[in-house]
């Protein structure tokens, strides 16, 4: 699973990059709106984690731009806001779940789990490039109508560069 993390706390973005990473995520990282827009704007990722309050761009206005922009990522905001208005707002303007601070790590773990599930259960399972369809469900590759033989190891890295272009 490849997330973005958008934090400007240094000790909780340190925190949460280094326990993703020992559950064997790929992360990338941005301590400030600005950069953490752009990533989520020029990268696929599976999950996206964002505080509310950032320099320069605030996580609710990267929400409601990456929305207009289609891009249907599952959101988690993780912020020190938490009253129940702060929630309502965040989850009508596109976020998928919301978590205030001080929070634990392995709910927030199971979140993201949940989310990036849901996410590929809705998600179409068959992608389509050019003459090279690849069944996500049976986990077959097939060009021009023919079943190409792979290794699972292969299977797993074409999926990988064709979801990570």
């Amino acid at each position: 699973m490849k997330i973005l993390l958008i934090e400007d706390d240094e000790n909780i973005l340190s925190f949460l990059q280094r326990g993703f990473d020992e559950e064997g995520y790929i992360i990338d990282t941005a301590d400030d709106g600005a950069d953490g827009e752009y990533l989520a704007l020029t990268n696929c990722y599976d999950v996206i984690i964002i505080d509310w309050m950032l320099p320069n761009i605030s996580g609710m206005d990267i929400i409601i731009h990456l929305r207009e922009q289609k891009i249907s990522t599952p959101i988690i905001m993780l912020t020190a806001k938490d009253n129940i208005d702060d929630k309502i707002l965040g989850l009508t303007n596109g976020a998928d779940d919301y978590m205030s601070k001080p929070f634990s790590f392995n709910e927030l773990k199971a979140r993201t789990q949940a989310l990036y599930r849901r996410s590929i259960s809705s998600a179409n399972n068959t992608i389509q490039i050019k003459n090279i369809t690849i069944d996500i469900d049976a986990k077959v590759v097939t060009k021009e109508n023919q079943t190409l033989s792979l290794t699972q190891k292969e299977y797993e890295l074409l999926l990988f560069l064709v979801k990570n272009k």
